[in-house]
Order: structure tokens, then sequence, then C-alpha cells
């Protein structure tokens, strides 16, 4: 599904690799991605004490459930951060960068004290509208 920024003259600039808004059409699928973190298919953290290395799994592991629905991370239209160090903000962005190439989607970040998983440093759910 086509996705479309919206942007005000009266928001600031958004800080990081993520949209003010996101307008997607309602003719679709609605796909809810539960909270994803650095685990690979065999259940195992990937990038212990690497944030981006975790960021990329994630993000991996959100393009594997958005792509089993039948779409494309071009179709997630709103993400939830959660990390544990606040720091990591520009790396993880850096990340996300690669990985939503469109219209980034709508976002927000909270930093959290446990996961989980003690070895966890982020995870992101998502929403998805799909064709």
């Amino acid at each position: 599904m086509p996705k479309r920024a919206v942007t005000s003259p009266k928001l600031p600039a958004p800080s990081g690799h993520f949209a003010q808004a996101i307008e997607a059409p309602a003719a679709g699928r609605l796909l809810f991605i539960s909270g994803m973190i650095a685990k690979d298919a065999s259940g195992q953290i990937v990038g212990r004490g690497d944030i981006e290395a975790q960021t990329r799994q994630v993000c991996e592991n959100l393009k594997s459930a958005v792509e089993a629905a039948g779409g494309t991370l071009d179709d997630i239209c709103r993400v939830d951060v959660y990390i544990r160090n606040m720091e990591h903000f520009p790396q993880i962005h850096a990340v996300r960068r690669a990985f939503f190439t469109g219209t980034a989607p709508a976002s927000t970040m909270v930093e959290v004290t446990k996961f989980t998983t003690p070895d966890a440093l982020i995870e992101i759910n998502a929403i998805a509208v799909l064709a």
C-alpha cells in the first residue's frame, strides 16, 4: 500500500529517520507486528553488546514478519522502538535508513531499563497497511 509522509511547518523537523505523520489508504489489511528483539530463527541473540548488529537483526525480523503476510518494509507505517540506551540513537537511525529506504514510518523511541532477554538492547513493534 502506498503511504505518504505528512509534514507541518508548525512542527520541528524529525531528529532521526522517521516521519512526523504517515497517511495510508484504509482499503487494505492491517498487520500488527509484535515487539521483535535481536533473536535469529534459532532463538539466539545476535550481536551481544552491539547496538548496530542488534538493530539490523530486529529490522530483518520485521522484514520477515511483513513479508510472511505478503508485504514489504515500505508497507510499515508505524514503529515503536524501545532501547536500553538513548545514546545509541544515531547508530539505530543509521541502520534504519538502510532498511526503510522509502518513506520512513512514523515512530516513537523510548529508553527502558529491562527486556525479557537480558542481552537485548532494542525492541521494535510495527503496524503495516497491506494491499
